[in-house]
């Protein structure tokens, strides 16, 4: 018996050593086949760049680009037979196939883009258009790479100093989709010819700094139906959750924004356009110095390459306007694969919370004065500049957590409704608080006594108050 058991562990033993033979025989084939696979895909990437060139033959191509006028993409390189294999291409996509689908991903690569303005926000807008399948791009910017740019550029690199931002960028474009088709003009967009540079386009992206050169471009592609998405004031801010996609109309605490909306409305256009902006309100805004050397050549608006290009620029942390740039390539992305984001909900939902703040305070403060209001000092973007960016959405009562039913209410409630004497809380608060009053009122006779709000909630409390209300008062330098 024990023979026959010492037998029976041999035999599963040796069946087992086989079976891990086995699985590492498999394990290897199935490892060697993969790397057959991958040799196979780079041996077929490489003869494709030698049997076309390193880089295509773009170069020679743009050098018969005059010759064919105008059109876009360029009637030399639609002809020219230089296509990269549809297997490479489709696996390089294959996020996007899977995300958009066939149809969608046929319309994202037969869009055709043109970008103007090609700083911190143009430039991260194309190199990811052109990485998510959009193979026709025209770039139009004059300017050139300073090392100030490379902060915030999504190309530059201290090599392409003092060359055109667009050569930059379509350097990496090419580099990155061997497939593309760029157009690259180092040239400012003007109204005059503002169809030449245009022409072709399925959405054109605003990235202008230049308020009138905005405004006009964005009045051009409304008169001629093209779409056209814009960014707005990158410079001076820092939150990236401030950052969102609305309709120009709606908006707020951008000064960006807030000029090129009031110079369109002035051209007859009130909506229409889809823009990125932020709704954070700067503490501090200062423009960068200028040199006492140049102030000495004269005007500083005389100093500029080109009438109304700002000298002086505001400060920009490099995020900010990236994010800018991906918020718009998002957007023409999801647009030219026929899957449109919506109208996005934060602004139609915080318009609503606003309101119910305004009727609440209003409400309020009829109480208070003991007779009805027509009105109170402060409208709705009041109460959202009050709400969101002064007091970032939280009760001014430690812990200072989000309130589950906010009120604004006064926090001195012996001085006016201001924008610095109005406070955040739980709507169980404003009552603590009020009834407070009303039981200091009953108990003191001294008509020169103090109602301090610091009683009831604490010095903390206050301390709070007082360093918001500055500030208020930055934002109210701004605001003028």
């Amino acid at each position: 018996m024990d023979n026959f058991r010492s037998h029976q562990a041999q035999l599963i033993a040796t069946a087992l050593a086989a079976s891990a033979a086995t699985a590492g025989l498999i394990a290897s084939y199935n490892a060697y086949t993969r790397r057959a696979k991958r040799k196979d895909l780079n041996d077929e990437v490489l003869r494709s760049i030698q049997s076309n060139g390193s880089n295509f033959n773009i170069q020679k191509l743009q050098l018969s680009n005059s010759e064919d006028g105008l059109s876009f993409p360029p009637k030399s390189l639609e002809s020219s037979g230089n296509m990269y294999n549809e297997e490479l291409i489709r696996e390089q996509l294959a996020r996007n196939y899977a995300f958009f689908g066939e149809e969608g991903m046929k319309k994202v690569r037969g869009g055709a883009v043109v970008v103007v303005g090609c700083g911190g926000v143009g430039s991260w807008a194309a190199v990811m258009l052109a990485r998510s399948g959009v193979s026709k791009i025209r770039l139009v910017d004059f300017d050139y790479v300073t090392l100030s740019s490379l902060n915030r550029h999504a190309t530059a690199s201290p090599e392409d100093v003092g060359t055109p931002k667009v050569r930059c960028i379509e350097r990496t474009l090419k580099s990155v989709a061997k497939w593309i088709e760029v157009d690259a003009r180092v040239e400012i967009w003007r109204k005059e010819e503002g169809g030449v540079l245009l022409e072709g386009a399925d959405w054109v992206i605003d990235a202008i700094d230049n308020i009138q050169t905005k405004v006009d471009l964005l009045k051009y592609c409304t008169d001629n139906s093209i779409k056209v998405f814009a960014s707005m004031g990158a410079g001076a801010k820092c939150d990236p959750t401030r950052v969102q996609i609305s309709d120009i109309s709606y908006t707020i605490y951008d000064p960006l924004a807030r000029s090129v909306r009031r110079r369109l409305r002035l051209l007859g256009v009130s909506s229409g356009i889809p823009v990125v902006y932020s709704t954070e309100v700067p503490s501090e805004v200062k423009l960068l110095p200028l040199d006492e050397e140049e102030f000495k050549k004269g005007p500083v608006k005389e100093l500029g390459a080109f009438d109304d290009f700002r000298v002086r620029i505001l400060p920009v942390l490099g995020p900010l306007p990236s994010i800018f740039g991906l918020h718009i390539a998002t957007y023409i992305l999801c647009e030219l694969a026929g899957k449109p984001i919506v109208n996005p909900l934060p602004i139609k939902a915080r318009r609503k919370l606003y309101e119910r703040l305004w009727k609440d305070l209003l409400h309020r403060e009829e109480k208070l004065v003991g007779h009805t209001l027509n009105r109170i000092p402060l409208d709705e973007d009041d109460i959202a500049l009050i709400f969101e960016d002064i007091y970032r959405g939280r009760s001014v009562i430690p812990p200072h957590e989000v309130p589950t039913k906010p009120a604004l209410v006064r926090w001195d409630l012996t001085q006016p409704l201001t924008l610095k004497n109005c406070v955040v809380m739980e709507e169980k608060d404003t009552v603590k608080h009020i009834e407070a009053w009303y039981a200091w009122l009953e108990k003191t006779n001294d008509e020169d006594a103090l109602f301090s709000p610091a009683g009831i909630w604490g010095s903390e409390v206050e301390e709070v108050v007082t360093k918001r209300a500055k500030e208020i008062e930055s934002v109210q330098e701004w605001r003028a």
